[in-house]
């Protein structure tokens, strides 16, 4: 492992705060070019040979493959750049493969009701279900996804939720978003309802927590971990009406997206709830719904209006 990879994969947990997920892909990536150059990557990172690079990983994977490659070792040169070991960035001469559009996977808000509708009960119930040993589980089960899908967070960044983040008299959320980078989430009273009732059930369970400890505890006492939330999400949204393709936390970030564009809201607003850093971002991300589509084509199109 080179020096300069070890500083900046250092660099990307400690200050840029990557997940180790994340991390773990910049580290294979950093390593597969190197294996192809047969050097250093700091030392390889010219034009010619990561178009050589780029043209070998065509042949096996798929064009977002090779764009996530090229993303690395653009990042890795900005690093090197900052430090002095580059001059400039050679990844900007590199042309990338065009990628296919898509439409995102998103979940209808009529789907996400009967979810919450068939769980409602939970933190109503807190005092007469208390004895029931999953209860606890459970709860925490239907919090997650409220979370997930009401205030469209990152699923890093639900579990680093603490029980400070929640400000009730304002009733917004503080999220710490990626590149350490800090955001306020405004919050609906039934939602603070229903934390209030999970941080009672936790608290009776795991005795009292200070303000900056994690807000949601797995059913051991512990923090949440990606796997965690991540069959949390697959287990809780099986058997829904009208969710039948992938279960995860980034489709319930994008449905909140869709629902929001849907209902009107400007792309700027839903920039900075969602947290991107640019409004392209928040373009590729979100996209006209059929629903949105149908009202523009009925009150517009001039047959339509006939």
């Amino acid at each position: 492992m080179s020096g300069w990879k070890e500083k900046y994969l250092a660099y990307l947990g400690s200050v840029r705060r990557y997940s180790p997920r994340t991390v773990a892909i910049y580290d294979e990536v950093i390593d597969s070019f190197a294996a192809f150059s047969g050097t250093p990557a700091e030392e390889s990172l010219l034009p010619q040979i990561i178009r050589s690079y780029e043209v070998d990983l065509l042949k096996k994977d798929s064009a977002r493959t090779v764009h996530l490659h090229l993303s690395v070792l653009s990042g890795f040169s900005k690093f090197l750049l900052r430090e002095g070991v580059l001059k400039s960035n050679p990844v900007k001469a590199v042309s990338r493969p065009k990628l296919d559009k898509h439409l995102p996977e998103y979940y209808r808000v009529s789907s996400m009701e009967e979810y919450f509708e068939k769980t409602a009960y939970l933190p109503r119930e807190a005092e007469a279900l208390s004895g029931d040993p999953d209860y606890y589980g459970r709860l925490l089960s239907r919090i997650i996804i409220l979370l997930l899908f009401n205030c469209g967070v990152r699923r890093s960044e639900l579990i680093s939720l603490t029980h400070a983040s929640l400000d009730r008299n304002r009733k917004v959320l503080s999220v710490r978003g990626k590149g350490d980078k800090m955001r306020e989430i405004p919050m609906l009273d039934e939602v603070i309802g229903e934390i209030s009732v999970y941080e009672t059930v936790s608290a009776g369970k795991f005795g009292g927590q200070a303000p900056e400890t994690p807000l949601l505890l797995t059913e051991k006492g512990g923090a949440l971990y990606p796997v965690y939330v991540d069959r949390t999400v697959k287990r809780e949204l099986a058997g829904v009406p009208g969710i039948t393709g992938r279960r995860s936390p980034h489709v319930l970030r994008h449905s909140v997206a869709t629902g929001l564009l849907s209902d009107g809201a400007d792309l700027n607003s839903i920039k900075e709830m969602l947290g991107h850093s640019s409004l392209a971002a928040t373009q590729v991300y979100t996209h006209l719904s059929p629903e949105k589509l149908k009202k523009v084509y009925t009150s517009a199109h001039p047959r339509a209006k006939k």
